[in-house]
């Protein structure tokens, strides 16, 4: 077949790489998209991934607004000159570009509509599938949904698919027999983070000296870092970092996706930011896993003191490992059950869950 992934987010291109790299040696012919997002692009050239520019991407709503219909024109003219099957990806884009060619487009969402309200009003409508965590069974009734058991972080970081390289922290100078943590702060600019609240430069300062009691702390950020933050940044290639947070004591931050990653990884895991028991797929790995915390920023101290809670336990990690066989006893490998879905397209059927990896 003749596959297109379209990467918008450089979260998409971890997300995707795996199905990439399946589907391409087993003979299909494979053409990946992305906007002009460096970090998306600069992670496409490390795994080797070549890439097709769909245009500058932009943070303003309005100019998404336009630049979306170039976006459609763009995606659509790779389809008809590469004659594409199917197109696969978190994007508005494919779902448009479908509608106008003979290409199906499977959509991959993780959120919940009210917070991505633009997302699911103009992509979910248009798509042929939309396949989601079964966390969302309960928003997905189209006949075109379909659930798994499994969340986004898992295609790259279920067991099939990730093993933890102590020797990336012993390059990055982190010693791994003293605690250290890791910390995330994000930008803030994705459409549906408008009108949503951080942890402020106070509250990241307060809780770095917390935790600088217990050991090193480690900061990840996502843009240029404060000054006042410097001194705790760590820098190192971002398809490096999941190694790192295998092996922290502690992961803590306002990303709601390192925060699944680090607790899927099995380590304990505390974010801050309005999102906050509002998310089905966070909430079903606090809720039923006990693998992370949410704190509204009104609740930032509540979250300080959990920190320190956890601190106190002796066996904090051995509890997380537990934790986390628990979760994955219940879940699939999703790297697999979308290259089956992929390939048995349109016979594996929709409106149903899947458990099973289909390989």
């Amino acid at each position: 077949m003749n596959l297109l992934f379209d990467i918008g987010h450089p979260g998409q291109v971890h997300l995707l790489r795996n199905a990439i790299s399946i589907l391409k040696s087993r003979g299909h012919e494979v053409t990946v998209t992305v906007k002009e997002i460096p970090n998306a692009q600069k992670l496409l050239d490390a795994y080797g991934i070549s890439w097709l520019p769909l245009g500058r991407k932009y943070d303003s709503l309005l100019l998404k607004g336009f630049s979306q219909a170039r976006y459609n024109y763009r995606l659509w003219k790779i389809a008809q000159d590469r004659k594409i099957d199917i197109a696969v990806g978190s994007s508005i884009t494919i779902a448009h570009a479908s509608l106008f060619h003979r290409m199906k487009s499977i959509l991959l969402d993780d959120d919940d509509a009210a917070a991505v309200r633009l997302f699911s009003l103009f992509a979910h409508p248009f798509a042929d599938t939309v396949l989601s965590p079964s966390a969302l069974a309960h928003q997905r009734k189209h006949r075109r949904d379909v659930v798994y058991a499994g969340t986004h972080e898992l295609f790259y970081l279920h067991p099939s698919r990730f093993t933890p390289d102590p020797s990336v922290a012993e390059k990055a100078g982190i010693d791994l027999s003293k605690p250290y943590f890791i910390a995330r702060f994000v930008s803030g600019k994705a459409y549906h983070d408008k009108g949503e609240r951080w942890i402020t430069l106070e509250q990241k300062l307060r809780f770095v000296r917390m935790l600088e009691h217990y050991g090193n702390v480690y900061i990840t950020t996502e843009r240029t870092i404060e000054p006042e933050l410097e001194k705790w940044q760590l820098r190192i290639a971002p398809e490096l970092i999941h190694h790192l947070l295998s092996f922290a004591t502690m992961f803590v931050g306002d990303s709601q996706t390192m925060t699944s990653e680090a607790a899927i990884l099995g380590t304990p895991a505390l974010k801050c930011n309005s999102f906050a028991h509002k998310l089905s797929v966070p909430n079903m790995l606090e809720d039923k896993y006990d693998l992370c915390y949410a704190f509204q920023p009104e609740e930032f101290i509540l979250m300080l003191k959990k920190a320190e809670e956890l601190l106190g336990m002796a066996d904090l990690k051995q509890r997380w490992i537990k934790k986390r066989e628990r979760f994955l006893s219940d879940m699939i490998d999703p790297t697999a059950f979308l290259v089956s879905f992929i390939e048995n397209y349109p016979s594996c059927g929709h409106n149903h869950h899947r458990k099973e990896n289909l390989v």
